[in-house]
């Protein structure tokens, strides 16, 4: 259910099971980590300088697929913690900028796919949350730090409480993700943004990828981060992406960026 393209500089990962809304099961779960390995893998021979993760038909991820599953032999450790906490880890890492298209649901684990993504995008109709209090469950792959960490403990505990779901537009004004679009051009729209970011100095992107995840997972105070910040402008310095933006700048015209951290500046 799970397809990988790779053309100009993008790898578009497509969650395509529309008759289940996307929902995945442990095999979905092994075929998207794959598709992210190889994906990586085309970055590693600078084929790939972006990622598009998104969701074919009218959901982006319902979350767990658990059609089959009985409550009694669930092994829900190992789903969650041998399955997907190590491909979120894996697609929060990915060595390139990574954007995510969410249209309908997007829930659970489609939620933690979200959350594991760079960038998010989301139809302003769409429907974001977790449905687990209807299920005796709580929250999983992120969802209590997402939802704390943006909209406050108060918010958070208001809709676990009452399995309540909020649109793409709500989740936008809230913090949650980046933008609300509309549900017709989100797709249009997402593709076309990933292509600029695709041509751009995805090595500085990768610079700030990395601050920025230091800054939230290690809650850096200002002046750590800044010192942080200082060290990764010095570090972009010599690379040929770098004087490459000084030049066009200089010479007022379009920068033609290389892509890759760490080339050496030409002498």
């Amino acid at each position: 259910m799970i397809e990988l393209n790779l053309a100009d500089g993008i790898a578009e990962v497509v969650l395509n099971a529309p008759e289940k809304m996307n929902a995945l099961h442990a095999g979905a779960l092994a075929e998207l980590e794959k598709a992210y390995d190889d994906a990586a893998a085309a970055a590693a021979r600078g084929e790939v300088r972006a990622l598009l993760l998104r969701g074919e038909g009218r959901g982006f991820c319902a979350g767990r697929d658990i059609s089959g599953v009985t409550p009694a032999d669930d092994d829900v450790l190992g789903y969650l913690g041998g399955k997907v906490t190590p491909l979120l880890q894996k697609m929060s890492a990915f060595p390139a900028p990574t954007f995510a298209a969410v249209q309908g649901a997007c829930l659970g684990v489609g939620l933690g796919l979200a959350i594991a993504t760079d960038v998010v995008y989301v139809a302003e109709n769409a429907k974001i949350g977790s449905p687990f209090a209807n299920l005796g469950a709580t929250l999983d792959s992120g969802g209590h730090w997402l939802f704390t960490e943006r909209l406050g403990a108060h918010r958070t505990l208001d809709l676990i409480y009452t399995a309540e779901l909020i649109s793409g537009a709500e989740a936008v004004a809230s913090g949650l993700f980046s933008r609300a679009l509309p549900a017709e051009s989100l797709l249009e729209d997402t593709r076309g943004i990933v292509a600029k970011v695709a041509t751009g100095a995805t090595g500085a992107f990768l610079a700030s990828k990395e601050l920025v995840a230091q800054v939230r997972d290690q809650r850096l105070g200002l002046w750590e981060s800044v010192a942080r910040e200082n060290q990764a402008q010095a570090d972009l310095c010599g690379t040929a992406d770098y004087a490459e933006g000084f030049a066009a700048f200089q010479e007022k015209r379009k920068p033609v960026f290389q892509g890759v951290a760490g080339t050496p500046a030409p002498r």
